[in-house]
């Protein structure tokens, strides 16, 4: 984690990721409730349109070598036409009903395969659009770091190597080996991490904090400090003399640069870390504090409690059964 886009996913890494693959024939249109956080769709051939139910904002246009990104709860529906009135639903169980409530699929996880209607062997020879999901579920923490970023659709061009990504995963989908949901949380987390960077390298776009001063000698250079030893006693001082500037230099660079000053930035840093060990371990709170640079519990709860208004304690209830 020695970059700003991988302070900013630091607490979004798959595990058991959702993933569904439907097959379908005009006129089409699914509506997700899933109640996810992000998703990542793509087009293995044809063409689709994402929008939201409610008609706010453009329809977005999906074809083959894009990606879109969907952030946030709220419900979308993606469609062969803007027009097309949701014929699926997606519920957060993952169950795909009509909008009558009859059951077409118990589950679309891992790989469901649905069709607007029985075949009838006439148009068997017609491509059919194939539609790849998958999603992630996310603590209110994680979804509001990539909110912040991110517009609720985000559509970008397939990164290199994304057409063999996404064919690997349309294969891995129905596989049964050993592995597989391994497999397939690690091909997410690439596309995921592969639409970011094609996303952030736009100039108009709005990249997370860092992202942009990667390569600047001073300040770049005190962030990788920062992510790869956040537990060590940093000071102003120590972090400029690393990186060979001047105390007030280096403050008022980084300042500049990051939009606030460098021990505000790690404090930001450390509760993030100890966010993320909290939700995904059994570490006791004492442990995750020295980890991160607190000397003990205490300290650690103090601030955890002025940054993210709750213990350590009720954040670590509060993700176990989120």
């Amino acid at each position: 984690m020695d970059d700003a886009l991988s302070a900013l996913l630091h607490e979004v890494r798959s595990h058991g990721a959702l993933f569904d693959q439907a097959v379908v024939r005009p006129p089409w249109a699914f509506r997700f409730e899933e109640g996810t956080r992000i998703a990542v769709l793509a087009m293995l051939s044809g063409r689709a349109w994402l929008s939201r139910p409610d008609g706010a904002g453009a329809p977005v246009p999906l074809g083959e070598g894009e990606l879109a990104i969907v952030v946030g709860p709220q419900s979308y529906v993606v469609a062969d036409d803007p027009g097309t009135a949701p014929r699926y639903l997606v519920d957060e169980d993952e169950r795909c009903t009509t909008p009558d409530g009859a059951l077409v699929l118990d589950s679309c996880t891992p790989g469901c395969r649905a069709a607007t209607g029985p075949r009838d062997g006439r148009d068997d020879a017609v491509p059919r659009p194939v539609l790849l999901r998958g999603a992630y579920r996310l603590g209110d923490a994680a979804s509001a770091r990539l909110a912040a970023t991110l517009p609720r659709i985000a559509r970008v061009s397939l990164p290199p190597g994304g057409a063999a990504v996404l064919e690997t995963l349309a294969e891995e989908i129905h596989r049964s080996a050993p592995g597989r949901q391994a497999v397939l949380d690690r091909l997410l987390d690439l596309l995921l991490v592969s639409g970011l960077r094609a996303w952030f390298e736009r100039p108009e776009t709005s990249a997370p904090d860092g992202y942009r001063v990667h390569g600047d000698p001073v300040v770049g250079r005190a962030l990788r400090l920062l992510h790869e030893d956040p537990a060590r006693p940093w000071t102003v001082a120590s972090l400029a003399a690393e990186v060979g500037a001047s105390r007030a230099g280096f403050a008022r660079r980084f300042t500049q640069r990051m939009g606030g000053p460098p021990m505000g930035y790690l404090t930001q840093w450390r509760i993030g870390l100890a966010a993320d060990l909290l939700a995904r371990t059994d570490e006791t709170v004492e442990a995750v504090s020295r980890r991160v640079g607190y000397a003990n519990a205490y300290a650690l709860s103090v601030a955890f409690k002025r940054v993210r208004g709750v213990r350590p304690t009720e954040h670590r209830a509060r993700s176990r059964t989120a």
